[in-house]
């Protein structure tokens, strides 16, 4: 529940951000689509690197509890500057929201891990369903915040500020129940009293560099799916907004503001494909067991169908090339693949890092998997602001147009997901060694 409210709040702002940055006419920024995808990837980049030392401040003196309260305080500021509306509370909000996230997102995953012992079979199946408390934020974010966005009598700054009453609820709602249901999980380490202990609690064992060595083989797949996952909130969201036919009739004009969906609506169609998705991905893994593919054959898998899921999008980007609105079918048939590749790898992804990482370290080395979504989204924000470019072909020309751009993430991930299943039994071999070895 409290990572629901606090994904409402950032999938909320974040299907705002490049539109409110690229507006022209109600208010927003007015800002170039290359510059505002630049900074779309530095704010999301900045938002996955700061988990590394939230990471290592949970491990070595705060806790996973006290670090998500920490979090929460500034991520819900964060939004409410934001809603102020001038230049400099724009930079200050995102700046606090990124100071904020560093703190919350490496220990809430850890908190759930601790809820597990290290070989319970029940693990993945466990994080897939916490993946959908995930994903009804998501899902509830940008329909809540975009329609006070898009509201002649709201507007940008109530869309952002309905992002920080999402997140302030949540943190109200874990201070409440954390001593009954958390009871015990999250504690300051009793290690980080004194330097000499501190030392012994670094050294690791060939067992556990085996296992190190693993998660860091798979992080570098992880920067291949998140370089084409987080093209949702830029080109994607544009594309809704810019090529897709988003007009209603009837009584649903009178509902919708301006008698169109929200474009940044769609970013709730993935989260609803999760939440429907998840319980059927849960029970199959829970039924398969032992006898079910591995957690990296997982990522493998996820990959490649995250590969597959921009083959609708290579289509509908050459159908609307011509300048005619495309319908939304394309969107929504993207977002269904892509969501069954999200929930092949991402669950299993900080899955693998509970399992690989020694308990001591488990919030550090989560914030350095996040490392590889810091790289992605810099590479993306950059590839976004690109697009009118590739478009042009003025890099290369295959299909043209549009298609070309979506072409790149076909081929990126479906290469890395086949390189992935080809590495699947060396990942496997150093997931073996004993800890204590």
């Amino acid at each position: 529940m409290t990572e629901l409210w606090e994904r409402f709040a950032y999938y909320g702002m974040r299907a705002l951000l490049i539109l409110y940055l690229i507006d022209t006419t109600t208010g927003g920024l007015g800002w170039s689509r290359e510059r505002a995808s630049e900074l779309y990837g530095w704010y999301n980049g900045l938002s996955y690197l700061t988990p590394v030392a939230g990471g290592w401040l949970a491990d070595r003196f705060l806790g996973t509890n006290r670090s998500l309260v920490i979090g929460g305080s500034i991520i819900s500021l964060g939004h409410f500057v934001l809603a102020v509306g001038p230049a400099w509370a724009f930079y200050l909000g995102l700046g606090l929201i990124i100071v904020g996230t560093g703190f919350f997102k490496p220990n809430v995953y850890t908190m759930v891990g601790q809820l597990y012992p290290p070989a319970d079979t029940r693990r993945d199946a466990g994080f897939t369903l916490y993946y959908m408390g995930i994903n009804l934020g998501a899902l509830f974010g940008p329909l809540v915040c975009a329609w006070f966005a898009a509201h002649p009598d709201y507007g940008w700054s109530y869309g952002f500020a309905m992002a920080g009453f999402g997140m302030l609820l949540g943190l109200l709602f874990f201070l409440w129940t954390r001593d009954d249901r958390l009871n015990g999980i999250g504690l300051p380490p009793a290690a980080a009293a004194t330097p000499q202990r501190k030392a012994v609690n670094l050294r690791l064992s060939s067992g556990e560099r085996k296992r190190i060595g693993a998660l860091l083989l798979i992080t570098i797949f992880v920067v291949f799916f998140w370089l084409a996952f987080e093209q949702v909130g830029s080109s994607l969201n544009v594309f809704a907004a810019q090529r897709t036919d988003r007009s209603v009739e009837g009584w649903l004009a009178r509902v919708f503001p301006g008698g169109e969906i929200p474009a940044a609506w769609f970013q709730a169609v993935n989260p609803l494909f999760i939440l429907l998705l998840a319980p059927l991905m849960a029970g199959l893994w829970q039924r398969l067991g032992e006898r079910g593919p591995s957690t990296q054959a997982k990522m493998a898998m996820g990959l490649t169908l995250l590969g597959l899921a921009y083959v609708v999008m290579v289509v509908g980007a050459a159908a609307s090339d011509s300048g005619d609105r495309v319908t939304p079918l394309y969107l929504i048939g993207f977002y269904f693949v892509y969501s069954l590749g999200e929930l092949c790898f991402l669950p299993a992804g900080f899955s693998f890092v509970g399992q690989a990482a020694p308990v001591r370290l488990a919030s550090m080395l989560m914030g350095i998997w996040f490392t590889a979504n810091f790289v992605a989204n810099l590479i993306g924000g950059h590839l976004a602001g690109m697009v009118e470019k590739i478009e042009q072909g003025q890099y290369f020309r295959i299909l043209g147009g549009q298609a070309d751009f979506f072409l790149i993430f076909v081929i990126s991930c479906v290469t890395a997901g086949v390189l992935l299943w080809a590495l699947v039994p060396t990942v496997s071999r150093l997931m073996r060694a004993s800890p204590r070895s």
